[in-house]
């Protein structure tokens, strides 16, 4: 943790939260600029300011006609919005995985 710290990271996963149901979350550190105004699929997807970081809430992958469908779209454009903003060279740090993998 440290050593990602060190640098850049694109961070993500599930937060209970106190109440409810909770949320995915999804963030980048340090926060480059044009992060927190990029374009995050689905739409129920939402900037926190007071968190730094994009949420969707758990109800709103649960009621969806194809919840893996909408949890990996969050997952993947919060990711590149992560990438782009920050300029990483993402062909380098990108790969496809094998085919039947």
């Amino acid at each position: 943790m440290h050593e990602a710290y060190s640098r850049e990271v694109s961070s993500a996963g599930y937060w209970p939260g106190p109440t409810g149901e909770g949320a995915y979350y999804s963030y980048v550190y340090p926060e480059p600029p044009g992060f927190s105004t990029s374009q995050v699929l689905p739409a129920a997807a939402k900037y926190d300011e007071n968190l730094g970081e994009f949420t969707l809430a758990y109800e709103a992958v649960r009621g969806s006609p194809d919840p893996d469908g909408t949890l990996l779209q969050f997952l993947q454009t919060s990711y590149e919005a992560a990438a782009d903003s920050a300029g990483w060279d993402r062909p380098l740090l990108e790969r496809c995985p094998e085919p039947g993998v």
